[in-house]
């Protein structure tokens, strides 16, 4: 669409406009107009912006009409895969209508996500490699693909995510022969490469954004098409992923998927099997060994007693070392080298360099860790700090970076994200959320409960969550800050509760959440993987617990390397870095409950240190405009009056620049900060 044909913010947002046409149950919230236009003038003036939009704003449609209305190539980062399905399948359809013209938009994910059509025919020349549950699949996988435009595992309603059949059939990189493969013009990735480089607007993951920043960083091909300025939504997740990229690990599971498909290859190949098989096998036990050393215990810990664990496990370790170099030697024998041997031997010599950089090297400004999770054994080395490396990287090398989520600001600044993310010029703006917190929330703290760290807090928490419960019909997340505090309250509740009650870890995370919504009066017990990305309208969900302030584990080895780093730096971690880090969890937390106009519930949050230390009053301000009571009497007549009232009318925003109403009885109003910028 030419400039000239571009409608004004308020015209397609507007009451009446182009939007609320194309979907009548759209409500005009003026923060997306807001939004929108801030979002053009960086475009525009080619400046960064960090932008917080509060729940309820509508951001996803604020940046994206002006980003496909402009004349510049913008690459969008969402926090997931699922928010990239959405926002395409979902958010760009309505704007396409809206604007009565197609949007060309490409969703690109890691290259594990999408089929690889060579892998699918050898598997159909070996069916016998098959068991019998996986030929049924692969048999649906095979007919899919045939007729399937992206090949992307997101179309297989019947395969799960994780599932081994997908493992042995996708394209990821450590098995492609790019350039060289047969039926490469015919790729899902290269049709998917070509669509991008003719779309108006191309979507990516976190993930996918930073591993083609790294691979560029090493002068390598990337995978993102060129772009102009990025915006990335779910801004604040930007660090952890940074760190991920930015420093060194290897996995069990990469080494095991490395051992399996070497012997898959070579039988495929025919190269040597009788001398080769036996050492991918001796590969496999080997790295089964010093995994098994190295993890014993589930979670993280650090990696700072290296050269002990060498010395106390050198057979393991130089037993994987020497198996991988015996192996690797075998497959440089080889006369006439195919390209998927060339794949295993760089993939070996990968294996080796990591391995031996996270338990050999002691780099300053590094934290090595490792963590078990199930079956697999984690080992990284990350930076302590990504901000030097994201500034020059990132911020330095795009002249436009566009940051929003609903939680960036620590009371309404945002001197903490900038630091963390090294941005040094950019535009700030807060954009309040058009939801009446003061009517649809109430805030409840508990008085009377001890502080977490008291001898007895967990049981007098157990009763108030009962009691809290008791009020709300059950309709309820308790979000605790540890597995072992949540599993605690769930056992403990278990046979008291009248409610339905999912735990989780008992299913996959998708499953509990349409259980929830499905079971009436049903509670969800659960942790940090719930506090975000979670989105249940009505009535089924009333209230949200959280059992302390969520304060990063000081024993995590990332945040005591982070700690120390302040430290030794005379600065002051617990302010500077543990507060505000705990203020914008305990905000994605909270942002859990009210998701709609019509919503209202309640937040309790059984920490009385919010109440009684000088840094509670952060979180206070840091957090929306709920009313505020510390009587559970105000919390039950609250279920009470929603019980007996209809649902809140989807009345517009009130007028900030009006006085706040009287607070009730014991209650007391506290209004947001002002936007910044």
């Amino acid at each position: 669409m030419p400039p000239t044909a571009a409608p004004s913010f308020h015209r397609f947002f507007g009451r009446g406009g182009l939007l609320q046409q194309a979907h009548p149950g759209y409500e005009f919230r003026p923060g997306q107009v807001e939004m929108a236009e801030a979002v053009a003038q960086a475009l525009e003036e080619r400046r960064h912006l960090l932008i917080e939009a509060g729940t309820g704003t509508g951001k996803t449609l604020a940046y994206l009409l002006p980003v496909l209305l402009g004349q510049r190539r913008v690459l969008l980062s969402t926090g997931t895969r699922n928010l990239q399905e959405q926002l395409v399948a979902k958010d760009v359809p309505l704007l396409a209508r809206a604007l009565g013209r197609e949007l060309r938009v490409v969703s690109m994910k890691g290259r594990g996500n999408y089929a690889c059509k060579v892998k699918i025919e050898q598997m159909e020349a070996q069916p016998t490699l098959l068991e019998r549950e996986e030929l049924d699949h692969y048999r649906r996988i095979r007919a899919w693909a045939a007729g399937s435009v992206a090949g992307d595992q997101a179309e297989l309603d019947f395969l799960p995510d994780n599932h081994p059949l997908w493992q042995r059939l996708n394209a990821r990189r450590e098995t492609c022969t790019g350039g060289k493969c047969p039926r490469f013009d015919q790729c899902f990735l290269t049709l998917l490469h070509q669509r991008a480089s003719e779309a108006d607007l191309v979507v990516v993951n976190h993930h996918l954004f930073f591993a083609d920043l790294m691979l560029k960083r090493q002068e390598l091909p990337g995978v993102l098409p060129p772009y102009d300025a990025v915006v990335f939504d779910e801004a604040h997740e930007l660090e952890s992923t940074a760190g991920q990229y930015f420093g060194v690990g290897v996995s069990s599971h990469q080494v095991e998927d490395l051992a399996r498909d070497a012997a898959a290859t070579l039988r495929q190949l025919d190269c040597n099997p009788a001398e080769l098989q036996p050492r991918c096998e001796r590969l496999r036990i080997d790295a089964q060994k010093l995994f098994l050393a190295l993890g014993a215990r589930e979670g993280r810990a650090p990696l700072d007693r290296k050269q002990e664990f060498l010395d106390q496990h050198a057979d393991a370790y130089d037993g994987f070392m020497q198996a991988a170099a015996h192996l690797e030697a075998g497959l440089q024998a080889l006369d006439d080298k195919p390209e998927e041997i060339h794949n295993l031997l760089r993939r070996l010599a990968e294996a080796r360099a990591k391995l031996a950089y996270v338990l050999e090297s002691e780099e300053e400004g590094v934290v090595y860790w490792i963590e078990r999770r199930g079956r697999g054994v984690f080992l990284q080395a990350s930076p302590i700090d990504v901000s030097e490396r994201l500034r020059e990287m990132l911020f330095e090398a795009t002249d436009t970076v566009i940051l929003t989520s609903a939680t960036l600001a620590v009371e309404g600044q945002f001197d903490y994200v900038r630091q963390r993310l090294g941005i040094q010029h950019a535009r700030e703006q807060v954009v309040a959320s058009p939801f009446r917190y003061a009517e649809q929330a109430l805030l409840y703290l508990p008085a009377h409960l001890p502080p977490p760290t008291a001898e007895g807090y967990a049981s007098a928490a157990a009763e108030e969550i009962a009691a809290i419960l008791a009020a709300s019909r059950g309709r309820a997340f308790v979000l605790c800050t540890s597995l072992a505090q949540m599993r605690w309250f769930h056992q403990r509740l278990a046979g008291r509760l009248a409610f339905p009650l999912l735990l989780q870890g008992e299913a996959p995370r998708h499953v509990l959440l349409e259980r929830f919504r499905a079971t009436p009066g049903a509670v969800l017990f659960a942790t940090s993987s719930f506090w975000q990305g979670v989105d249940v309208q009505g009535e089924q969900f009333s209230c949200v617990i959280v059992d302390r302030l969520p304060f990063a584990s000081p024993g995590d080895p990332v945040v005591a390397a982070r700690i120390a780093a302040l430290r030794e730096q005379g600065r002051n971690p617990f302010a500077e870095f543990q507060v505000p880090e705990a203020v914008l969890a305990l905000k994605q937390g909270f942002g859990r409950l009210i998701r709609s106009s019509r919503d209202r519930g309640v937040v309790a949050l059984l920490d009385a240190r919010i109440r009684s230390k000088g840094y509670g009053q952060q979180f206070l301000r840091s957090l929306p405009e709920y009313r505020v009571t510390g009587e559970l009497a105000e919390v039950e007549a609250f279920f009470a009056a929603g019980a007996a009232e209809p649902a809140l009318s989807a009345a517009p925003a009130p007028d900030r620049s009006a006085p706040p109403a009287a607070p009730a009885a014991r209650t007391r109003a506290r209004r947001s900060p002002a936007a910044s910028g």
